[in-house]
């Protein structure tokens, strides 16, 4: 497993692994199943690929919706089919939640009796519902659960409204498990960092090449549904207000750029408290790489 946050490097450190350790690749992240999403996806291109196969890239059109359950039902079959072959699944991608779903078998939510307290938390928000836009009610939600406001779209009012009621009557995110997480697999896990300032400039670049690359046109190829899910990426839903003329496309850059430091955090948050993960640093200490093979090489000797 390769995980951390955008623009870390684990598209380019999964390719070089998968080249020396005879591996194939499946993607976990939720946005590059979507095809037409390549620019603001940072999807890997065919050349970057090098002849390594890769799995759950383009695999739905972005006017569909893709669950983390389809997920981790694709991403475990993938899993057997490559380990069949006698070659090395290796799962790279930084959406925190689709990582833990396909590790760990656990169920989402709270379920439970309905207490008065949870009465009363239901009528707030029905009224809240009459009062407040979409868009202010997921602000709501993004402002107490942010992992629950990166999963669920801002169009989908059911399931932010759930995720409200369980943050606000338990004082903990939807997407806690319930009970304790059990492995299904043996895993190592990658965990990709650097220094906070050196990453977010990289964010910062990356953005200004995305937008050099098409990223506008390819947003606006999406306008016929704003409904779709593909609208909660980043780099999409911050086109919206400047294609209604409400803000200038260098706004525009700056809120995309923004949102993508804001949730690289969030990833490395996740990663770091929900999952047991060897740290790397090979943006400013390269030469880490060989220590890294060093120790992927003894455990799968000793996995195996």
């Amino acid at each position: 497993m390769i995980a951390g946050p955008t623009a870390v490097g684990k598209t380019a450190l999964s390719i070089q692994l998968a080249r020396a350790l005879n591996g194939e690749i499946i993607s976990g992240d939720s946005m590059q199943v979507y095809r037409k999403l390549d620019i603001g996806t940072a999807k890997v291109t065919p050349e970057e690929m090098d002849g390594v196969p890769h799995y759950l890239i383009d695999i739905c059109e972005w006017s569909e919706r893709y669950s983390v359950a389809e997920f981790q039902q694709h991403a475990r079959q993938k899993i057997t089919e490559i380990t069949q072959k006698g070659k090395l699944p290796i799962v790279v991608g930084g959406t925190g939640l689709y990582i833990q779903a396909l590790l760990y078998d656990f169920k989402l939510g709270n379920e439970g009796e309905v207490t008065p307290e949870q009465v009363q938390i239901k009528q707030e928000l029905a009224q809240l519902e009459r009062t407040c836009s979409k868009e202010e009610l997921w602000q709501r939600l993004a402002a107490c659960d942010p992992l629950a406001a990166d999963a669920i779209h801002v169009n989908n009012t059911r399931k932010v409204l759930r995720a409200l009621e369980v943050f606000l009557v338990t004082g903990k995110s939807i997407l806690t498990p319930t009970q304790k997480p059990q492995a299904l697999y043996d895993y190592y896990l990658i965990g990709l960092t650097t220094e906070r300032d050196v990453l977010y400039e990289r964010i910062n670049q990356r953005v200004e090449w995305m937008i050099k690359q098409g990223l506008e046109e390819e947003a606006r190829s999406l306008l016929a549904q704003r409904e779709a899910h593909a609208w909660q990426g980043i780099g999409y839903k911050e086109f919206l207000p400047y294609f209604d003329g409400q803000q200038s496309l260098t706004e525009t850059i700056e809120s995309i750029q923004l949102a993508s430091r804001r949730y690289a955090k969030r990833q490395l948050t996740w990663f770091r408290n929900r999952l047991s993960a060897h740290w790397f640093d090979l943006v400013t200490h390269p030469q880490e790489y060989d220590k890294l093979l060093d120790e992927l090489k003894n455990w799968l000797e000793e996995t195996i």
